[in-house]
């Protein structure tokens, strides 16, 4: 029988004894996959970044080792906060970053976020459907401060290929994974970059198909509604 991740009550029961459990890639490796991305290396340190669904993982400790420490990891399950914290304290000595139970397909969160990441979170909430992995997207775009990004890794090579995403989506890498024999196939996890989508690109994706995105008139009013959409985000933020 497969397991419900879509579930509260699975992660509360799982939650109960796991003290710590990586999904897909070590952190080690998820770091040096951020730490080759090149707007993740221009982070200043001091940034605002966002866990969704940090579990009982130990890449919030590895963020700290390089130095964020205005980290927030959130996770629906009140007891992976509690192994977040015991984890940090168990590395350092003492809890630094920010911890918040929250829901990621309602997010509501008082705050915008420079950088957003996951590992393997979208999976889970998609075992709940599209409109559960949707809800989750827009929310974190919501979330995402001006020139903000998004990176998550997933053992999907489809995860983002669905209609309505306010993302452009871009495979940053792919992790093989381990064969039990010679003779298996290549299986890959995925890590992609997400960034929102503007008002021409919605537009374009929209009517491109179309041919209706052809007139000079057409664009400027594109680009006019999308400064619109961009002070709109700069004045939330004063």
């Amino acid at each position: 029988m497969a397991a419900d991740f879509e579930k509260q009550e699975y992660w509360h029961k799982r939650f109960a004894t796991e003290t710590n459990f990586e999904w897909l890639s070590t952190s080690e490796e998820f770091m040096n996959i951020l730490n080759d991305d090149e707007d993740f290396a221009s982070l200043d340190k001091s940034q605002k970044i966002l866990q969704i669904g940090c579990g009982t993982s130990d890449l919030h400790n590895w963020l700290r080792k390089h130095g964020f420490l205005n980290v927030l990891n959130i996770d629906y399950e009140s007891l992976a906060i509690d192994r977040g914290k015991q984890l940090e304290k168990a590395v350092f000595r003492d809890v630094c970053m920010r911890y918040a139970v929250a829901d990621a397909t309602h997010l509501d969160l008082s705050e915008k976020f420079d950088f957003v990441l996951d590992k393997s979170t979208v999976d889970a909430i998609s075992c709940g459907g599209e409109d559960a992995f949707l809800r989750m997207c827009h929310g974190v775009k919501d979330h995402l401060a001006p020139g903000g990004f998004w990176i998550s890794m997933s053992y999907s090579k489809w995860r983002f290929e669905v209609d309505g995403l306010p993302f452009n989506c871009q495979e940053i890498a792919k992790i093989p994974t381990q064969k039990l024999r010679e003779t298996d196939p290549d299986i890959f996890y995925h890590c992609y970059k997400l960034t929102p989508k503007n008002v021409y690109d919605v537009l374009r994706t929209e009517r491109g198909n179309r041919g209706d995105l052809n007139s000079q008139s057409q664009i400027t009013t594109i680009e006019d509604s999308q400064s619109a959409v961009d002070r709109k985000e700069q004045n939330s933020l004063v």
